[in-house]
């Protein structure tokens, strides 16, 4: 047995209880975390914004140590590190033949395997978003691991899961910021802080952190923010004024409200570039008029995980960390365990802090 968080249903509190997980069977890997990291996402699950059946373990942005696999694993070994991947490609749909693994049609079926069953009434347990990182153990399917990087250590890469990837895929692939561009970032968590340090790593020549909390100004700047500015007391328009009248060149929305993805393509010049990286809910509708998309000649795109390629972009990401020039420590402003994930949820909402890090 081990101890997890389990969501016994949508919008209930977690209950941090025993569970019973399945040996690995053919092509499955039992993990032993390190750490998991407390992604938005994984709140959007537990009320509801996104689905996910229950009652389930959450958690998908994880790193562990390898404790056994199942036939025909090859690729990762007992005792070997390794990051979970979350949406593994399929390799035979649509999306993944024209090269977009991030939005492969059956990036989520292997979700729907047997994961685990809790420990006093067998209950079966669904696995959140494949992984079921809340957890001390857990057993997903070979291709949700990846060899985690030399020189990395494991607590550290547990945010190349998730934060990471999709904050320097935002930046890199779907804005795709060119050196000497201004950027300005609507949103200062985990991915806003990859996002920050992805646009230094780009070379932009300014980088506008907005946020509603006035105490993550120095964790902005740390991470590459030339500019901080209090949400609740900026526009579109004082945006302009910094980036020289015009507006920023790319704009990125961690947040996922429809106010905050309409003041950050209004923030950005005509002919910039938006990209919305936050997960709203149904009810967040968006609107705008013919003649203002016509006339501003900006794009507005989504972002899902980054458009990233885990198998592709962690070695560029590790080089980074080796170099010193991404620094994953500084992402995280809590540490926990996994009876704080509730608070770090809280803390999520009110819109403190960076990452919250379960630490196992």
């Amino acid at each position: 047995m081990v101890r997890a968080a389990v969501l016994p249903a949508v919008g209930a509190p977690l209950e941090i209880t025993d569970i019973v997980l399945p040996e690995p069977g053919p092509g499955r890997v039992r993990v032993r975390l390190a750490a998991a990291g407390v992604c938005h996402s994984d709140l959007s699950l537990s009320n509801g914004t996104m689905r996910v059946p229950v009652p389930a373990v959450l958690g998908h942005e994880g790193a562990g140590t390898v404790v056994s696999v199942g036939e025909g694993v090859t690729h990762v070994a007992p005792g070997d590190g390794v990051v979970l991947n979350w949406a593994p490609s399929c390799g035979n749909c649509h999306h993944c033949g024209i090269g977009e693994v991030w939005l492969c049609a059956g990036a989520l079926a292997g979700a729907a395997n047997l994961h685990a069953r809790t420990a006093d009434g067998g209950t079966d347990l669904h696995p959140g978003l494949n992984v079921a990182a809340f957890a001390e153990e857990t057993v997903v399917a070979g291709n949700c691991v990846l060899p985690a990087p030399d020189g990395i250590p494991l607590t550290d890469a547990a945010l190349l899961g998730c934060a990471v990837l999709t904050g320097y895929g935002a930046v890199h692939h779907s804005a795709r910021v060119r050196a000497g561009e201004s950027v300005v970032v609507f949103g200062i968590g985990g991915v806003g802080l990859a996002v920050l340090q992805s646009a230094r790593i780009a070379g932009a020549s300014q980088v506008i952190a907005v946020d509603v909390s006035p105490e993550k100004e120095e964790l902005a700047r740390r991470a590459g923010a030339t500019d901080f500015v209090i949400a609740s007391e900026t526009t579109p328009r004082d945006i302009r004024k910094r980036t020289g009248g015009q507006g920023a060149d790319v704009a990125v929305e961690c947040v996922g409200r429809a106010a905050t993805i309409r003041s950050a393509w209004e923030s950005t010049r005509r002919g910039g570039r938006t990209t919305v990286v936050g997960i709203g809910g149904k009810d967040q509708q968006v609107t705008f008029n013919a003649l203002e998309i016509f006339h501003w000649g900006r794009s507005l795109t989504g972002c899902v995980y980054g458009n990233s390629d885990p198998a592709r972009d962690l070695p560029v990401l590790a080089d980074h960390i080796r170099a010193g020039r991404f620094d994953l420590s500084m992402m995280v402003t809590e540490r926990i365990g996994l009876d704080g994930i509730p608070a770090a949820f809280d803390h999520m909402i009110a819109g403190k802090g960076g990452r919250a890090l379960v630490v196992f």
